[in-house]
């Protein structure tokens, strides 16, 4: 009985005034403030639980996404090819991939670095050979002159000396003369094209040397005396009909010589060389026809036969860099190609195996 009437008496009470206030149009604005604190706290603290528990949600759901991103990024690989398999790769392990690249630029760094030393000890070590040798010219009798002296008379010395040498084995002091002049051409051409003083291809400029000394010297020496049995007259239309016939025959037979030994030595197949030749030989024709007419006006008309090959020489260091270029250009852009193809060949036999 005490329990009932405990439960009996336990009735909630009543609502108070100021909440049946509160629903009555005329309320009062000092309860609807408190009131609605209290609704803006309750709301609050639901919507920082709510924003705790999406987060974790979102959480835990983050794991399937990657997996199914890589699953993805894999398929994507074995479809495209290489570039994706890099991406993949290095998403995986992501250590051994910038160790591997950090090796790599060091070993491509000392490689530029010793390569560029090597070029810098040939660049210096013959210019400071030829200057020697152009100075000591008179080292044998030169003792009490003074440095004016031996300046004065170290062009001329060695003037005579080069007359010595021609009549001593003309074609072999032309062949010296060329090899270095088309040696120095291809540098000049390398570095016209972009390249860094001291970071120039060796063997390019190795082979255009070879080129220069075991056929210009040797070929323009002969030609040049051909020329003259070609036309024994002194009238004057002989150093015109000579200009002509030296640029029509005469330097398309040597701009083929020179592109075909470069093929060669390059190791490239006779396809390709005829192929290149066939591309390039009316450009590099029209190009000494902007160069070689008004410089053989001189050679024809006023050097000597046997000083010929010096002066063609001289002008040979920029007919050269135009020789070079062209040549050289078609090789390196078809090998760029090749390489690339090849790339494309490999990622896409890499995918069809995969």
């Amino acid at each position: 009985m005490a329990a009932l009437s405990s439960t009996t008496t336990c009735r909630a009470p009543p609502f108070p005034s100021s909440f049946v206030k509160f629903h009555k149009p005329n309320f009062s604005p000092a309860l609807f403030t408190k009131s609605n604190r209290w609704n803006n706290l309750s709301f609050s603290t639901r919507k920082r639980r709510n924003l705790v528990v999406g987060s974790v949600a979102e959480d835990r759901k983050v794991v399937p996404l990657k997996e199914n991103q890589s699953k993805e990024q894999e398929s994507r690989l074995l479809d495209d090819g290489s570039e994706e398999y890099n991406d993949f790769s290095s998403s995986l392990a992501p250590s051994s991939s910038s160790s591997s690249f950090s090796e790599k630029g060091e070993g491509d760094d000392f490689e530029r670095f010793t390569s560029r030393a090597i070029n810098a000890a040939i660049v210096l070590g013959f210019g400071t050979f030829a200057v020697t040798k152009l100075l000591t010219i008179d080292h044998d009798y030169w003792h009490g002159w003074t440095l004016y002296e031996i300046l004065k008379y170290a062009p001329e010395h060695n003037w005579i000396a080069y007359e010595q040498a021609l009549k001593a084995n003309p074609v072999l002091a032309k062949m010296m003369i060329s090899g270095v002049v088309y040696a120095l051409g291809d540098w000049i051409a390398q570095c016209y094209g972009g390249k860094p003083l001291f970071e120039f291809d060796r063997r390019r400029m190795f082979r255009s040397g070879v080129v220069g000394f075991t056929l210009h010297g040797s070929l323009s020496h002969y030609y040049y005396q051909f020329c003259e049995d070609l036309f024994p007259f002194d009238d004057w239309w002989v150093v015109p009909a000579k200009v002509v016939f030296d640029q029509t025959v005469w330097a398309a037979v040597w701009n083929s010589i020179y592109f075909v030994v470069l093929g060669l030595l390059r190791f490239e197949s006779i396809d390709n060389i005829s192929s290149e030749l066939k591309a390039t030989f009316w450009p590099m024709l029209t190009a000494g026809w902007k160069l070689w007419p008004f410089a053989h006006l001189i050679t024809y008309g006023v050097i000597p036969v046997e000083q010929r090959l010096l002066w063609v020489d001289c002008v040979e260091l920029i007919w050269v860099t135009i020789l070079s270029t062209l040549s050289n250009e078609k090789s390196e852009s078809r090998i760029s190609e090749a390489s690339s193809g090849a790339n494309s060949s490999s990622s896409s036999s890499n995918s069809s195996k995969d």
